[in-house]
């Protein structure tokens, strides 16, 4: 391994990359808009669900119930319908999710608020559900479930407000990351491969393992910068509380892009086309994010689904971004996704240099 070769490749790397203005706006300002866009376009909080109330009771605790509703913030009383059926045509229409029936009696406390909702959007049904249910104990009703009131009293150990962005944006770092280091990387070789240059560096004194490096080391500091800017964006625009050490998510960080451009490599090595590469590296990125905890929990994933996600190196990097932004996580608490992304990493990177030995043979 001569570094001098290792360090010389690199700087030619990096002055091709910045040559290029389009590949410039992509690498530094597209992180910052899809960020931007990620951190308020993905939200599981429930805001002014769409809601209608039929009121047989006509007290004033009835009303009092309906503008609790209202106060909440979570639901939007459309009105207040003469009859069921008119619940129920609003419903089959999508003009309400949920639909409160007051009956006779409430205010006496001996009958039971029916909920109905629009199941379509299992999730928002759920939440929707959950706010209403704790709204009606809160006052003084009886929950569709003929549960007695009961004072709920709750407190979330991390994230105590419970916001979905606090929780979301740390993840949307790793998948800028992942989708940035993926694109760069399949592309590299690729290129050179198209332009005829590849059998020249391949029969240069550069070896695979150094041509492997002087390919991955400009966009791991690439990659590096992008965390950067992108983390400085969560903290300084999103105000996403950040509690753990700096070191340890730099120290993750740096063993994340191990498999990110490992993977990058391999897609690389395999494609003939630029357009082959892109379209390889976007299969690999919609699984990766799908079996990753990014969208839906991997404990709710089927068994065999669980076990697959190991091998995902996104998985444990969300992992390590989320327990240091929310829970202040130290190194004992991510010994085990820190140990999988070096050996993921090890792996890829093995295998792709084993390619390029085949290539070079």
């Amino acid at each position: 391994m001569n570094p001098a070769r290792v360090f010389e490749m690199v700087r030619k790397e990096l002055r091709q990359i910045f040559r290029d203005s389009k590949l410039r706006r992509v690498i530094f300002i597209a992180p910052m808009i899809q960020l931007l866009a990620f951190g308020y376009a993905v939200s599981t909080d429930v805001r002014n669900v769409s809601t209608l109330v039929v009121d047989h009771d006509r007290t004033r605790e009835s009303r009092e119930l309906v503008e609790a509703f209202t106060a909440s913030g979570y639901f939007r009383v459309l009105g207040v319908a003469e009859r069921p059926a008119d619940l129920v045509r609003a419903l089959d229409s999508g003009d309400a999710v949920l639909g409160i029936v007051i009956p006779r009696g409430f205010a006496s406390g001996r009958s039971q608020v029916q909920l109905l909702l629009d199941g379509t959007n299992s999730n928002l049904a759920n939440i929707a559900r959950g706010y209403a249910e704790r709204i009606v104990l809160s006052r003084g009703g009886v929950s569709p479930g003929g549960d007695p009131p009961v004072e709920l009293r709750s407190r979330a150990w991390f994230n105590p407000g419970l916001e979905s962005r606090d929780y979301n944006v740390p993840a949307v770092i790793g998948a800028l990351l992942m989708l940035i280091c993926l694109l760069l990387t399949s592309l590299a070789v690729v290129r050179e491969r198209e332009i005829g240059t590849l059998e020249q560096l391949l029969v240069s004194p550069l070896r695979p393992g150094e041509l492997i490096l002087g390919k991955t080391l400009p966009f791991a500091l690439i990659g590096m910068v992008d965390l950067g800017i992108v983390t400085a964006v969560a903290l300084l625009w999103f105000r996403i509380p950040f509690r753990g050490n700096p070191l340890l998510l730099i120290l993750g960080t740096v063993l994340f892009l191990l498999p990110a451009l490992g993977t990058g490599l391999l897609i690389s090595s395999i494609s003939n086309t630029q357009q082959e590469a892109f379209m390889a590296a976007f299969l690999v990125f919609l699984p990766t994010i799908l079996l990753s905890g990014f969208m839906f929990p991997v404990a709710s994933m089927p068994r065999g689904f669980q076990l697959l996600t190991l091998l995902n190196p996104l998985r444990h990097y969300l992992d390590i971004v989320r327990a240091l932004f929310l829970k202040g996580a130290g190194i004992e608490a991510l010994f085990r996704p820190l140990g999988a992304l070096l050996v993921l990493g090890v792996s890829l990177l093995w295998l792709a240099a084993h390619r390029f030995r085949g290539e070079a043979g």
